[in-house]
């Protein structure tokens, strides 16, 4: 369940692509999801707008539109729910975590700021967590909060 937690964060910070540049256009790659994670992508965002479908080693995933926010719905290959996220404003964190940022990273600049949504109950991983960019001239790192407003250093991204 960790391997799949880290693989979600990661390609929701990094976001993959299913474009190929040719000659200076874009070509779109034809990807073919799995019929019942369409069905349940539909029957959980039945109010989705400009889905694009990407597949990639691990997951499946659909970028869209819900309520002018843009999401991406993560599926492992077997078809499962793993989880939404979308970018929130560095305000959506609770002032604790802020100041515990501020404090252990002095020096670095928030960057994005990602909200993974779950619906694993059978985890010890919290349903909501927060995934902040933090970055200085030499350095980039993410932590993650929790919603009881506790941060830990995730991944050196450079």
């Amino acid at each position: 369940m960790k391997k799949i937690f880290i693989t979600i964060a990661t390609i929701g910070l990094l976001g993959t692509s299913a474009f190929a540049k040719v000659e200076g256009k874009k070509l779109e790659k034809t990807v073919t999801v799995a019929y019942s994670v369409r069905n349940e992508f539909e029957s959980t965002f039945d109010d989705a707008k400009d889905v694009t479908w990407t597949i990639t080693d691990n997951t499946q995933k659909a970028t869209f539109t819900q309520d002018n926010v843009k999401k991406t719905a993560f599926y492992n290959l077997q078809g499962e729910y793993l989880g939404v996220t979308q970018n929130v404003a560095y305000s959506a964190i609770a002032a604790k975590a802020q100041k515990t940022i501020a404090d252990k990273y002095a020096g670095y600049n928030v960057g994005e700021v990602i909200k993974l949504q779950t619906n694993d109950t059978n985890s010890n991983f919290d349903q909501t967590v927060y995934f902040v960019d933090l970055k200085k001239s030499d350095a980039e790192v993410l932590v993650r909060v929790t919603p009881s407003a506790d941060v830990f250093y995730f991944q050196t991204v450079k």
